[in-house]
Formats: C-alpha cells, sequence, structure tokens
C-alpha cells in the first residue's frame, strides 16, 4: 500500500521541513534514498521509498545502512545539493508529487579560473573589519538554486532534480518514455477536485496508537515491508523469466532449424562423387553439370565452376560435407548447452517463487539479471574444471602477470608454448595426486590456443612447477625463466577443445 494524497500532506505538516538544511544524502539502494535533515537544534532523517508498493515519504528513526559502491544518483545529489536550504515543501495538488524548492550560497575561489566551489552556509568566516573587507580580493558570492520533484506514483515513482525552470538535471531513473532524463523539462498536471471530494476518496489511516503519523507509518512499513517486497519482486521475477525463457527458447529453435539444415549432409560428399565420377562432361562453358545419379538412376543438374576442374569442383563439395560434419557437431553441443540452461532457468525461478525471505529473492535475480561483463570476477583470465581439477589460462602479459603474482601457487603446475608469444595456463595442484596425462592434454592444448602457434600444427611446449619459474630482469612484465622445465610435442586437438569450451559455457550458465 502506498501513501494517498491526504497522508502525503499529513506527513508534510508533521515534518515541517521549511527553513531545515540537508547535511547529507544516503541512498542504501536503487529505490531508497535518505535526506539527513537538520532544523533549530532537530535532526530528521527523511526516507524516500519508490518501491512498488512500498512507495512513501516519512521520517525515520531506523538506521540508514550505505551502499556498498556509492551509487550515482547519490553522488550526484551530494555534489548539487548537500548544504542547501529547503526553502519549501509543498504537493503539487492531489498528484502525489513533491516539491522542494532547495538554494545555497556557493562562491568562486579567487585565482582558479575553473568552477571550483565552496558552500559559504558550512565555513565558518572570521570577523574582519571595513577596511579588511574592502582590501580582501574575496570570493564572489551567488546563490544556487534547485528544484527536487519527488514522485510518489506507485508504478512511476521517481526522484528528479532539477534547475529553477523545471529542466531536468538527473532523475534516480531515466524513463525516456516519460521524457524523465537529463535536459528534458519535467511537466506534470494537476487535477483540480473538490476538497471534500478528496477527503472522502482519500481517507488517512488510523494512528491514533502512535505519536505521529512518521511514526505510524515507519512503523507500519517495517511491519509489512518483507510482504510488500516479496510480492513486488515475484512479479518482476516473473517478468524476467518470462523474457528470459522467451530468448532461450527462440535461440534453441534456430539452433535446431539450423541442424536441420545441416542433416543432407552426407549428400553433398555424394554430389562430390558424381562430379568426379562425370568430370569428362565438363565443358568449361556452363555452369551445371547435367549427370545420371548412379544410385538413383535419376538425372541431376550440380551448380559447378567451369572454371575449375572436376577435380576442384568435387573439392568444394568436399570442403561443405566437411563444414557441415563440423557444423552439426558444434550445434549438437550447442543445443545440448542451451537446453541445460532452460532447465537451470526454470530451476531458479522454482527456487525463488518458494523463497520467503524477500533479500534472497533480491539477491538471485541479482545475480541472475546482472550483464556477465559487470560481475565481479575473482581473477583475471578464464578458468575450466575437468574431472576436479582446476586450470586457469591468461591471455596476455597482463593476465598472465597477475595469476602468476596472485592466484597460484609453487606447486602448482605452469605450462606455455615454446618460441611462440602466448598466455600462461596453470593446473591448480591437489594435495597428494599427480596431474593425469588427460589433463595435461587438456591444458596443452588450451595453451596453444591461446598463442601464436594457434594454427602452427605441431606444437612444442615446456611445462614446470611455478616454484620452479624465476622473473627475468628488466624484462617484459610477465617474462619469466623456467628450470626443471619438461618438454611436450602436441597436435591441437579441435574435438578436445571444443569439449573444453562447453564445460567453460555450462559453467557460466
Amino acid at each position: 500500500m502506498s501513501l494517498n494524497c491526504n497522508e502525503i500532506n499529513l506527513i508534510l505538516n508533521e515534518l515541517n521541513l521549511e527553513g531545515a538544511f540537508i547535511q547529507d544524502i544516503i541512498q542504501p539502494g536503487y529505490d531508497t534514498l535518505a535526506l539527513y535533515t537538520y532544523k533549530e537544534g532537530s535532526a530528521k532523517t527523511v526516507l524516500i521509498c519508490t518501491a512498488q508498493n512500498s512507495v512513501r515519504l516519512n521520517e525515520t528513526r531506523r538506521k540508514i545502512t550505505k551502499n556498498e559502491k556509492p551509487l550515482r544518483f547519490m553522488e550526484f545529489l551530494r555534489s548539487r545539493i548537500k548544504g542547501c536550504r529547503i526553502n519549501s515543501v509543498t504537493q503539487l495538488g492531489f498528484e502525489r508529487v513533491i516539491k522542494f524548492e532547495l538554494s545555497r550560497i556557493v562562491s568562486e575561489k579567487p585565482g582558479n579560473s575553473s568552477k571550483d566551489y565552496i558552500h559559504i552556509s558550512l565555513i565558518k568566516k572570521p570577523v574582519l573589519s571595513k577596511e579588511e573587507i574592502e582590501a580582501q580580493n574575496g570570493p564572489e558570492e551567488y546563490e544556487e538554486n534547485y528544484i527536487l520533484y519527488v514522485k510518489l506514483w506507485n508504478n512511476a515513482a521517481n526522484v528528479i532534480l532539477c534547475d529553477v525552470n523545471s529542466i531536468i538535471l538527473e532523475p534516480m531513473f531515466r524513463r525516456p518514455e516519460r521524457n524523465e532524463v537529463k535536459d528534458e523539462k519535467f511537466l506534470i498536471e494537476v487535477r483540480t477536485l473538490e476538497e471534500s471530494e478528496v477527503l472522502l476518496k482519500y481517507p488517512v489511516r488510523g494512528w491514533n496508537e502512535y505519536p505521529s503519523f512518521n511514526a505510524y507509518i515507519d512503523w507500519w512499513y517495517s511491519e509489512h515491508s518483507d510482504t510488500l517486497s516479496r510480492e513486488a519482486l515475484l512479479e518482476k521475477a516473473e517478468k524476467w523469466y518470462n523474457t528470459a525463457r522467451s530468448k532461450k527458447e527462440s535461440a534453441l529453435h534456430n539452433l535446431e532449424s539450423k541442424l536441420e539444415s545441416f542433416k543432407n549432409a552426407g549428400q553433398l560428399k555424394h554430389q562430390g562423387d558424381l562430379i568426379l565420377s562425370f568430370g569428362h562432361l565438363i565443358d568449361g562453358t556452363s555452369r551445371y553439370l547435367e549427370c545420371e545419379d548412379y544410385e538413383s538412376g535419376k538425372t541431376v543438374r550440380l551448380l559447378i565452376d567451369p572454371k575449375k576442374s572436376a577435380q576442384e569442383n568435387a573439392q568444394d563439395y568436399y570442403k561443405q560435407y566437411k563444414k557441415s560434419i563440423s557444423g552439426t557437431e558444434e550445434l549438437a553441443r550447442d543445443i545440448e548447452i542451451t537446453k541445460k540452461q532452460l532447465e537451470k532457468l526454470d530451476s531458479l525461478y522454482e527456487e525463488i517463487k518458494n523463497e520467503k525471505n524477500p533479500v534472497k529473492i533480491e539477491q538471485l535475480l541479482r545475480r541472475d539479471t546482472t550483464p556477465k561483463q559487470q560481475q565481479k570476477k575473482t581473477h583475471p583470465g578464464l578458468d575450466y574444471t575437468v574431472n576436479g581439477w582446476y586450470i586457469l589460462v591468461g591471455r596476455d602479459a597482463n593476465e598472465n602477470d597477475e595469476l602468476l603474482r596472485h592466484h597460484v601457487r609453487g606447486d602448482d603446475l605452469w605450462l606455455h608454448v615454446r618460441d611462440f608469444p602466448g598466455g600462461y595456463v596453470f593446473i591448480k595442484a591437489r594435495k597428494g595426486k599427480t596431474v593425469p596425462l588427460d589433463i595435461l592434454l587438456d591444458a596443452a592444448n588450451l595453451a596453444v590456443y591461446y598463442s601464436k602457434a594457434r594454427n602452427a600444427g605441431k606444437t612444442d611446449l615446456y611445462y614446470t612447477h611455478v616454484k620452479y619459474l624465476r622473473r627475468a630482469k628488466n624484462g617484459p612484465k610477465g617474462l619469466v625463466l623456467p628450470t626443471q622445465e619438461k618438454n611436450l610435442c602436441i597436435t591441437p586437438d579441435k574435438a578436445r577443445l571444443a569439449m573444453l569450451d562447453s564445460l567453460h559455457q555450462e559453467a557460466q550458465i
């Protein structure tokens, strides 16, 4: 339940913020803001919540927790309105939109061409004589004015800082469809209703047992916030799930359709065989070869390049055949991964629906909706887990150096290609275990793949324990000199690399 217009008026009357100063601004979450105000020896914390079904503005006595990382809107507000005086606070008609008129006195530092401002209202000035004031080339003072709009609409709540002409400087939520973006003019139509109609339609909740309506609202939402938050989060989760599943299903359909088109790959090989068998019919002018299919007995027409020989045209068909076979294997693997992603998506949604704690629901949603590139990584480079063995891969000098310095230890195994620049590959040691040959070959293939030797065919590598590596004095970043190294010669295995890629993608689901 959100506040109605009469409840908002009652809260504003109790707060009596006209003449108060904004001492600090805290944003504990993306949808919540707290203004720390001070007036005539009295400090008040004004909480502004824009969460669906919990939209409100009220004084709170509860501790406001800080976010781990300072949020964009909070930092912007601090740079503009921290230290401002609240000149007036009004609700615009019955629209549940609150208008704060703010001002502060600032000055430009003398001798500085850039706009480097000091908040005069927060600085104690020494008492000077008239002559000292005239002699002093002090900073020029002037007043900055702002308007802070707080929209308490349940489905479109927002906090918007504007200049005196209501041009938006920055909103809490950027909503282009409502013109709530920077440099747009904030417009609101005010309804004209009879006061008696408003009082009848929007009654104030009973709060007789509490010292103030603000105290009642603070208590009511603390008691019901979990339920309200859970309902809003479940609604958000449903939208996220439907969107994510629709995308995955569409991707799966496209992969299956492409796989279906590859099922005739064997026909390409057969057509290549026909070209070799009837190559003597190629006359060097026609783009087609007509011949009898010795399997079906029918006459077939094959597309060819008249400038090429029969062997070259057949080779083109064989190449397409090999590509289709390879593509079929990759598509089958991608289809399997997509199906597993759908299963995990369904499982996660069921977990969210069954979770009672809204904080846990929010964490589950945030974990899955955060873009992969924004998710915090514990280490640079790539990682693979194969049969309980953990493999780390650096792809450039920076990643190699970072892994070597902070993420591996003396007994871990290090691999690198000989005579080619490339990434470092590390196999993390397991107590009492010797690295199996298969794991060593997996790491070796990764080392070759992430090096300049990727297309070199048969490749030599060397490997040793990290404790036998020595940094090259005055050498390039990440360069090491190995000792007690052993040699390994491999031919890159595409099937092994495909398997490792599948494991990596599954781990990212």
